[in-house]
Formats: C-alpha cells, structure tokens, sequence
C-alpha cells in the first residue's frame, strides 16, 4: 500500500501511526488497571488469552475481500494444451437452432453436386444439429477475458493482478504466524505478569530495555539500512532510558522484587526479538498482509495455547474463573481497542519506519500515562518526571531523524572531532616540550667564555 512512497511521506505517516498507538495504549493501560484492581479480576494468562483471540475477526477479510480468497490457491498462467483439457468440464452438447431459414446442403451434398458451384448464393455450409460446450473455471476464465479487453485497461489489470501476487499467499502467512505467535503471546504475558507482581515504574523502567535489545539484535540480523548500529543511536537509547527512569521514580518507591523484574526482562527481549525477526522476515511490508497474519496469530494462538488454563487452574498459580458482565466488556473493549487495534497500527508503524524507532515508541506510554493522571485525576509530581520527560522525547525525536539520514552519525563525528583535537592538543605540546629540550641543549653546549664576553 505504502511501498511506492518516498521516505519521508513513509517515516512521517509511520511516526502519526506508533503516537496514535501510544495513545491507545494509555487508555488501554488504564482499563488493565481498572480491571485488575478496581473489579479485582487479576487473571494476566486469561486477559492475554481472550485479547489474543479478538485477532480471529481480521479473519473474517475472507469474506468481504475476494483478494484474500483468491490468495488461497495458485493459478497457472501459462498451460500447455495438453493441460488446458483438465482445467475444463466435461463435454455438454447443445442443441443448436437453425433460423436462418437457409436450405443448406452438407458435406455429403457436397460431393454430390461436385467441386464446382454456379453462383456464391448457393454456397452453404451445414453445421452439426449439436455444438459441444465447455465450462472454464473461473480463474482461467479470467486469464481469456483479460485477453478481450482493450490494450489500457489490460496493462491496468495486470498491474492490480501483479501486486495481489506480490502479496505473500496463505500458506506463508500462516507459516509466520506460527512462529510468532508465541512470540508475540510471551511479551504481552510478561507485561501483564509483571505488573501484578512489582510496581508500574519498575516495569517500565526495565521495559525501556527493549529498545537496547532492538539495537544489538537489528545489529546482528540487520533487515535494512534503518537498522544500522551507530554511536548516536546507542546514545539516543541510553539517554531515552535515563530519561525513564527518572520519570518512574518521581511516583515510586524501589522494592526489590526479583520475579517481576524477571518478567519485565522477558517480556523486554521477547518484544525486541518479535519486531526484528519479523522486520528480517517480511522487509517489504507490502508483501505481508498485516490484518491477515494478526487473524492467524489468534486463531493458532486460540488453538494451541488454551492447555496453559488448564494447567495454571490445576496447579493453583491462576485458577479459573468466568468473569462478570462488567468484566467481559471491558476485556472486549480493551481487546479491540487496546490490543486488535494498537497492534495492528505498530506493526504497520514498524514497517514503516525502524524497529527500534517502534520500540522507543514504548517509553512514551509512561510520560502520557503520567500527563493523563495530570490533567483528568489530578495527580501531581516532582521535578523529577518534568526533567525526565526531555530526554525521552529528545531521544525520540533524534532517532526519528537517524531513521531518515542512515548514514549520519553525529555521535560518532563529534568523537572523532575530539580524539583529533586531544591529539593535536597532545602533538603541540610534545613539539613545545621538544623544542624547549634543543633550546636547553643548545644553550648548554655554548662555551662559557661566550656568556662571559
């Protein structure tokens, strides 16, 4: 949809997607909170269960979109004659009506009145009473009514036809959604877990690793040049995630909790290593059908992880429960907002621009959760989260500018800049220190009847 823009219209409307995200994030953060705490229904396994499978609606585009239908089989293009008889039925004869009104002669006349004809009139061919008729299938019909159409309208249709082929078929896509749905389910679990078991600033704070994880792992399976390790993204992250943790600890206070930094850890990594072996995966985002591979992530992750419920309820560590009305709308709302909705548009923010510009998206969800208590619950902090707040958003904004210029390392030239001056400083000084050394040489190997005279 995107590929044929340029660089700057893709990275502008990929930063508009991951802050549309952020904000649905806050709000999704919000009804996670309301639930957990308010309606006391803390079942992290069942809510990221159920949120996964809203996804299974996107599969309805079989439905309404007949591109996607026809994505599930492969029609031939070229096929030999010998082929052509196995893509048509079976032989129908049909009776064929004569209102001409002629009285023709066949082939049997023919011989009987000779080779030659004494006017064009009496010249006329008799026909079998039946025609045999055959029926095309409806993909090779297609291929003999695209040959019919004017040359304009031939090359507009092969152009649609050639980018619904650029499109990876079902089959592929749901080879990936394999692979990444316990991924994707891992991350969001973690998230989940580790808020019930630390507080919220000790989960963001460890949860702004991932945008180091990004880096080092975009490093080492690189999917473009956006993914290029530079000294100022390294610095951009690092500032991004000191710029965080000031931010949680003006509304905490440290405990340690071993298991919920664990989690948050995970579910770091397991979000790094979702976006970067998927951008490696797929680098053409035209070739992926986002909604598609969403509805099989949550269709093959309805499928095969709903023993977890079953053991978590026997082992006691989640036992089971049916929640209430009030509870099950807010788990669908927030499933086809918070989750069905926000996913859909990061991935598609992702691909737009970087994975790790998509992963320091994150580190806004705690300022604007913060400016949401603000100014709706009237919640007031110190100065530590307005001064934290800088360098988040400079962070931010500077890998949004890295993500356009790939070649500009401006950490890196500055450095090198330094190292040049400190030589320079470190050269002149020597040559000072040289040449006070001759200068005292020299004067020392003078006669001393010279200075006498």
């Amino acid at each position: 949809m995107f590929q044929h823009w340029t660089n700057k219209k893709r990275l502008l409307l990929g930063l508009f997607f991951l802050l549309v995200v952020d904000l649905l994030w806050v709000g999704s953060s919000e009804l996670t909170e309301f639930l957990f705490k308010n309606t006391d229904y803390n079942k992290p396994f069942f809510t990221t269960y159920v949120k996964t499978t809203i996804f299974t609606l996107y599969l309805s585009g079989f439905i309404c979109r007949k591109s996607w239908r026809q994505r599930c089989h492969c029609s031939m293009v070229y096929q030999s004659q010998a082929e052509l008889s196995k893509i048509l039925s079976d032989p129908v004869y049909v009776p064929i009506n004569d209102d001409d009104g002629y009285s023709s002669i066949d082939s049997s006349d023919n011989e009987a009145v000779g080779p030659r004809v004494d006017s064009l009139a009496d010249r006329r061919v008799r026909f079998n009473d039946h025609m045999e008729v055959r029926v095309m299938s409806e993909a090779d019909a297609e291929e003999a009514n695209l040959a019919r159409l004017p040359y304009e309208l031939f090359l507009r249709a092969q152009e649609e036809r050639a980018r619904v082929r650029r499109k990876y078929s079902v089959p592929v896509i749901c080879k990936l959604a394999v692979i990444f749905c316990g991924l994707w389910f891992l991350a969001n679990f973690s998230y989940q877990e580790a808020l019930l078991q630390t507080e919220a600033g000790v989960v963001n704070i460890l949860s702004s690793l991932s945008g180091l994880f990004t880096l080092i792992l975009a490093a080492i399976w690189s999917s473009g040049p956006a993914d290029k390790f530079t000294l100022s993204k390294l610095f951009a992250v690092l500032f991004s995630a000191g710029g965080t943790v000031m931010i949680c600890l003006s509304d905490m206070s440290l405990e340690p909790v071993p298991i919920g930094a664990i989690w948050s850890v995970v579910g770091s990594l397991a979000y790094a290593l979702y976006l970067v072996t998927l951008k490696r995966k797929v680098p053409d985002e035209g070739k992926l059908d986002i909604p598609m591979f969403f509805g099989f992530v949550g269709l093959f992750n309805m499928l095969l992880l709903w023993p977890g419920l079953l053991i978590l309820h026997f082992t006691q560590l989640e036992t089971f429960i049916l929640p209430t009305p009030l509870q099950w709308l807010l788990l669908v709302i927030n499933g086809l907002i918070g989750t069905m909705l926000s996913e859909l548009l990061w991935l598609w923010g992702c691909f737009l621009t970087s994975s790790l510009l998509a992963t320091l998206a994150l580190g806004l969800v705690s300022p604007l959760t913060m400016l949401f208590d603000i100014f709706i619950k009237k919640v007031t902090y110190s100065w530590m989260f307005y001064a934290g707040m800088v360098p988040v958003i400079f962070s931010f904004v500077a890998i949004t500018v890295l993500s356009h210029y790939h070649n500009w390392d401006p950490v890196l030239i500055g450095f090198k800049k330094f190292t040049k001056c400190i030589t320079r400083l470190l050269q002149s000084a020597k040559l000072r220190e040289m040449d006070s050394d001759v200068t005292s040489q020299l004067l020392s190997s003078q006669p001393a009847d010279f200075y006498s005279s």
